[in-house]
């Protein structure tokens, strides 16, 4: 045969055999889902433009656990709460569903290319050389640290009800819990301290001030659309524009990159250099240096890479603890018998303390308080900082279900054959607020529940690294620092609540859950004055 005519023989079986696996390969056409109002944004301004949650909780009530939804173009996505397949998609087959290149982007725009940027191969070896520092000890250890910084707000606080004619006084609570967890795991994981806790003018507090808040909240439909389509442009050319286009947001992120990316050069200087006479403490950075020290050069971690995992930890250590304290705050406002039993049961364990002549909290302290653990996993249930998060399969693939799921033509279907692809919108929200999962009260902030032997034996298949929340995400991609974040948050819960009362103001029937990638409080009608959560604070009663 000539080989023209080769060539185009094989050239048709190729484009023959393409069209027939585009054809046969599995739609999700029969999943039921809302009528797309837009062929442009499809569903995505109403998942990501009204209060975080509200959609999510419209859909799986309508719909169940797997909902097709649109992306621009009308382009089939599914969004997920179903445990068993969130299970399948998070620990099973972890590194095939990978995330999708658009929302690596955004990981970038805050983290630079450390753990919650990377994929695949770089994210295994991220993780295992970063693994060392985030152990039980390694985080139980950096509790003194947590409670300092806690005790800090506690000064702030009594030291402006002393200056004031009133018995109680109103607060932006966030305004002095973020700096200040931003001072602890600055001091935890780089043993360093930031100076922005007594500085409000300082350039990193300002590099960190409503960073996420800034850059992704409130996004209009045309962020919405360039986000999305993103996922058809090459991932240099996005990094291009994402680093030299203009915009209030964008020119946040760079400011942030810069000055933290100078601190996070001194301090692994110094770091390194501690290392190199045989110092060294306990923090994170000084774990990291010398574990990555160990490692062969074929899987050591760059310095770029380090940097990048010190400018992660930063925003991850502050954003998300921060916002949960806040949301806990008014949770215990909005329903006051909780905070009286939480704050007894606090009051207790500081008598049993000083009873066996000890001065602090120990995390065995902490385990040893039913109420508050019940606290904290019902808050950690029912206000996750972060809603979604964002996966695509890396091939064909077939997704168990938990339950039948009805689809369009009535039958029930117990697993969904999905096309490489094909893009996932997995609800962390919705997932934390499923009945078959959390019960029939499952919208009811309840923390009894966790203490209810029978109500725990019905949680299904094992999802969340704690508690089976899916609030610190699950498998290969679950949050490195849930341990920190768990330890802090009681750390902070157990001072602030055990000192003040805390009620709410006029202005808290106008908190709004801000959708910023993770979930912020704002003030309807005050957006762009970023993170506030406004509660009125007195000192709580003792009983000695």
């Amino acid at each position: 045969m000539e080989p023209l005519l080769l060539i185009v023989v094989l050239g048709a079986l190729a484009l023959c055999y393409a069209t027939y696996r585009l054809l046969t390969r599995p739609s999700v056409s029969h999943i039921r889902g809302p009528d797309s109002r837009s062929f442009w944004l499809g569903h995505l301004p109403e998942l990501f433009q009204h209060a975080a949650g509200d959609t999510d909780f419209r859909w799986q009530e309508q719909y169940g656990g797997v909902v097709r939804v649109k992306a621009p173009f009308g382009e089939d996505m599914l969004w997920i709460s179903d445990p068993k397949a969130l299970q399948y998609i998070y620990q099973t087959s972890g590194y095939n569903f990978p995330k999708q290149p658009e929302r690596r982007i955004l990981s970038r725009l805050v983290g630079d290319t450390g753990l919650t940027w990377a994929d695949g191969d770089v994210h295994k070896r991220q993780r295992k050389v970063m693994l060392p520092a985030f152990g039980t000890p390694e985080s139980k250890a950096l509790l003194p640290v947590f409670r300092h910084y806690a005790e800090q707000v506690t000064l702030k606080w009594k030291d402006m009800l002393t200056g004031h004619s009133e018995s109680s006084i109103k607060v932006d609570v966030h305004r002095h819990v973020a700096p200040a967890t931003l001072e602890a795991i600055g001091e935890a994981a780089f043993d360093y301290k930031l100076g922005v806790l007594e500085d409000e003018a300082s350039e990193l507090g300002s590099a960190y001030r409503n960073l996420v808040a800034t850059i992704f909240s409130a996004p209009s439909n045309a962020t919405i659309f360039m986000q999305n389509v993103a996922h058809y442009v090459p991932m240099r050319l996005q990094e291009f524009l994402y680093d030299h286009l203009p915009g209030k947001g964008l020119e946040k992120a760079r400011f942030n990159r810069r000055v933290a990316h100078k601190v996070a050069n001194q301090l692994l200087d110094m770091k390194t250099e501690e290392l190199l006479v045989g110092k060294g403490n306990r923090d994170v950075m000084s774990i990291l240096v010398k574990a990555n020290a160990s490692e062969s050069e074929r899987t050591r971690l760059s310095h770029q890479e380090i940097v990048s995992q010190m400018r992660t930890i930063l925003l991850a250590g502050q954003e998300t603890t921060s916002n949960t304290l806040s949301w806990s705050l008014m949770e215990l406002a909005k329903q006051p018998h909780i905070q009286s039993r939480l704050r007894e049961e606090i009051h207790e364990m500081e008598r049993t303390i000083r009873a066996r002549g000890d001065t602090d909290f120990t995390v065995s302290d902490f385990e040893a308080m039913p109420y508050l653990q019940a606290v904290l996993k019902e808050i950690l249930r029912f206000y996750p900082v972060v809603p979604h998060t964002f996966r695509q399969s890396a091939h064909d693939d077939v997704l168990p279900l938990s339950k039948p799921l009805m689809t369009r033509s009535g039958t029930l279907v117990n697993e969904i054959p999905i096309r490489g692809g094909l893009r996932l919108i997995l609800s962390v929200c919705a997932y934390n607020r499923e009945k078959d999962v959390w019960g029939k009260d499952a919208h009811t902030f309840n923390p009894d529940r966790w203490l209810n032997p029978a109500s725990q034996s019905k949680r299904g298949a094992a999802v969340g690294v704690y508690a089976n929340l899916l609030t610190f995400s699950a498998g290969v991609r679950a949050c490195i620092g849930w341990r920190f974040a768990i330890y802090e948050v009681q750390a902070f819960l157990t001072e602030l609540v055990s000192n003040f009362v805390f009620e709410l103001t006029p202005e808290s029937e106008r908190i709004c859950k801000m959708q910023a990638i993770a979930m912020v409080p704002t003030l309807e009608g005050e957006v762009d004055k970023g993170v506030q959560m406004p509660l009125r604070v007195s000192l709580a009663p003792r009983e000695e």
